[in-house]
């Protein structure tokens, strides 16, 4: 039997570069490589596009909505990793452990939309709440979201490891103070909110790495729930999964470190707080369940394969 043929569309980034370390070495699948000086030229594209089994766009938005109109032969299926298509009609959202069924959807689905990074973590912790009723779609959410610097791509990577730069690269950076980060139309569509969270994201000088948090004010949530509820709703959600899992009551100890689960594809969620206040947080890498490694358990997934195949757990 003919191995799966994967070809990576934008194989010189970040994130297809992290895709093609992940499979690259596997006995189990052809990962067809376009010659360097023609990942420009659209034909060569094309050809490649339609000759694999398995597509990653890894490209700008704009690049990933003009790869997909290269796409001829109906049996191609696309894994998109950038922002276009993931509220888009017709195309999955990537993130297996979202609901009953997503697994199964994504199994069949021709058009996937990999998760952001920080929608990854958002999600992670509200969707559960919200359709277990612990949190109402209308409840006043705000969010921030803590990760290393090289999810902002090889121009920020290279800005940090500079020998020379700036001194303010030595603290931490709040952006997205418009309060209009592009994550935002996933994160709300996908936990079924009335309205997106105040969200901050913040960049700090370590290399990869996240930690997302909501806050909760117990009382206003149904039922005045304690710290103990939520954290059993979230342990009910996750119960059988391999790749997201939530931490015992009490274990996470006296700190979270954002870079606690860098070099790992894998997400733990952290319950802390008392019965009047709870806060949740994701711990995972930007760059394994953020980004490439969320993408090849999407690929492992559609091919029918282990799901977690050449991730680390």
């Amino acid at each position: 039997m003919a191995k799966p043929r994967i070809y990576i569309d934008g194989q010189s980034g970040t994130t297809g570069l992290q895709i093609a370390g992940r499979i690259g070495g596997r006995s189990d699948l052809e990962l067809l490589r376009i010659d360097e000086d023609k990942r420009h030229d659209t034909e060569e594209r094309r050809r490649f596009i339609n000759a694999a089994d398995v597509v990653f766009l890894c490209l700008p938005d704009d690049g990933a909505r003009e790869a997909v109109l290269l796409v001829e032969n109906p049996d191609v299926c696309i894994i998109d990793a950038s922002t276009a298509h993931r509220t888009a009609p017709g195309w999955t959202y990537g993130f297996p452990e979202l609901r009953a069924g997503q697994r199964e959807a994504i199994a069949a689905s021709k058009r996937i939309a990999n998760p952001g990074c920080h929608a990854t973590g958002f999600i992670s912790v509200t969707s559960p709440l919200v359709q277990a009723g612990v949190v109402p779609a209308d409840y006043p959410l705000t969010c921030f979201s803590l990760t290393g610097y090289s999810g902002g791509g090889k121009k920020m990577i290279a800005s940090y490891e500079d020998a020379d730069r700036s001194a303010v690269l030595d603290a931490p950076g709040i952006y997205g103070l418009s309060l209009a980060h592009k994550h935002l139309p996933e994160m709300q569509m996908y936990c079924g909110l009335a309205e997106a969270p105040v969200f901050l994201p913040v960049v700090d000088d370590y290399y990869k790495g996240m930690a997302t948090t909501i806050m909760l004010q117990n009382a206003p949530l149904p039922g005045n729930p304690t710290t103990a509820d939520i954290h059993a709703a979230l342990e009910a959600h996750y119960a059988d999964q391999r790749l997201v899992g939530v931490l015992p009551l009490g274990e996470h100890g006296s700190t979270l470190y954002a870079n606690m689960m860098s070099g790992t594809d894998s997400l733990v969620i952290v319950v802390c707080g008392n019965d009047r206040q709870t806060t949740v947080t994701a711990l995972f890498d930007n760059l394994g369940k953020g980004a490439s490694g969320a993408a090849v358990q999407n690929m492992n997934i559609v091919l029918g394969l282990d799901e977690a195949a050449g991730l680390s757990l």
